[in-house]
């Protein structure tokens, strides 16, 4: 049951037809893959479909019913082939990658405790803590896979999460303060998708030096939803559209800064400035799987994410009222895939969220 601690599975008895995965970890519930919508947007047009494969990073775990992608063999714009993925692919069981004061070391001194969260110790004179979600750093390859598969070439990103990370944000939100390197680190398997001088398919910056202009930080900042510029600097953080902060290194300096942003209270909602934010991999997307198509934090997939009801009042799109919007959804699972968020937190008629950053544009 969920949400709940670390658990980024839910059980196939407990998401029935018509009710979505219950973990609402940042990086999502790896259940959205097992959950495939069709729908017909409006009289007369063909059958459209989201299908559950689309959802997420298809790791194989086949006693819990995972199976690899059949449709990407490959990860896009790398060679990590898709018979091959799995938990381990990302996370290193043994951590050799940790994290002294002055910064990352390997196979040094012992681990402990976890780094990843916001009330996680600091490392000491004689011990080191783990990286961020124990994610592989250079050189790590799956033992089994050595030989098959590609060793990285980019280290772990400096981010801090929460401790209760695993919630709903029908109230406050939950805040992963991303410093800097998740992009540079998805790229250990989607190399060309960051690399447009090699024939790569980058459609958006990305990466630590993707650095957010002037234009749209003053977009973010002053977006609140669909025809409302009104917001501020102060107060215009949306866990829907993060973004990376800039911290500098993997120093004890730079995470006990980012551990003052990384709450589920509300009482950290600045948003980004010029000098330092960038965007990343992790402003769109979710790292293992969302309710949404290409693991999109946001649907993408209709012009709008809300509609309203006969006062004028935003709500969910209902599947047979709103066909086209809410795309196979129920307004139960459509609300779960935006973790909670109140269809009262948007506009009626509500743009696709990519206006954050693009409202002007």
């Amino acid at each position: 049951t969920g949400p709940t601690g670390y658990h980024i599975s839910t059980a196939d008895s407990d998401m029935p037809a018509g009710t979505a995965p219950l973990q609402l970890s940042p990086g999502g519930d790896f259940g959205w893959m097992k959950k495939t919508y069709s729908w017909v947007p409006r009289a007369g047009a063909a059958t459209e479909y989201s299908y559950g494969e689309r959802h997420g990073h298809n790791v194989i775990a086949a006693d819990f019913g995972y199976v690899a992608d059949t449709t990407l063999t490959a990860a896009p714009g790398g060679t990590y082939g898709a018979e091959n993925l799995s938990c381990i692919s990302c996370h290193d069981p043994h951590g050799k990658h940790r994290r002294l004061n002055n910064g990352l070391t390997r196979d040094s001194k012992p681990i402990k405790a976890s780094g990843s969260y916001n009330n996680s110790p600091n490392p000491d004179a004689n011990s080191a803590v783990g990286v961020y979600r124990l994610l592989g750093g250079k050189n790590y390859v799956p033992y089994s896979l050595s030989s098959v598969v590609s060793a990285f070439v980019n280290d772990p990103p400096v981010a801090v999460a929460p401790s209760d990370y695993n919630r709903a944000e029908s109230s406050t939100q939950t805040r992963v303060a991303y410093g800097r390197g998740m992009s540079e680190w998805c790229a250990n398997c989607h190399q060309n998708t960051h690399n447009e001088s090699s024939g790569g398919n980058l459609s958006h910056p990305a990466g630590n030096n993707a650095k957010l202009q002037d234009s749209t930080v003053n977009n973010y900042n002053a977006y609140k939803k669909t025809g409302d510029l009104s917001g501020i600097s102060a107060k215009s953080y949306l866990s829907l559209v993060p973004f990376e902060e800039g911290v500098a290194d993997h120093t004890t300096t730079s995470y006990t800064r980012l551990k003052g942003n990384a709450v589920s209270n509300d009482s950290q909602p600045n948003g980004p400035n010029a000098a330092n934010a960038n965007v990343s991999c992790m402003s769109c997307h979710r790292a293992h799987a969302s309710g949404w198509d290409s693991i999109m934090r946001f649907p993408v997939g209709n012009e709008f994410m809300t509609v309203a009801d006969g006062t004028g009042t935003p709500i969910y799109p209902d599947p047979t009222a709103n066909p086209a919007q809410a795309m196979g959804r129920t307004t139960a699972e459509f609300q779960k895939a935006l973790y909670e968020h109140p269809a009262t937190n948007f506009a009626a008629y509500q743009r696709a969220l990519c206006n954050k950053c693009h409202a002007k544009d």
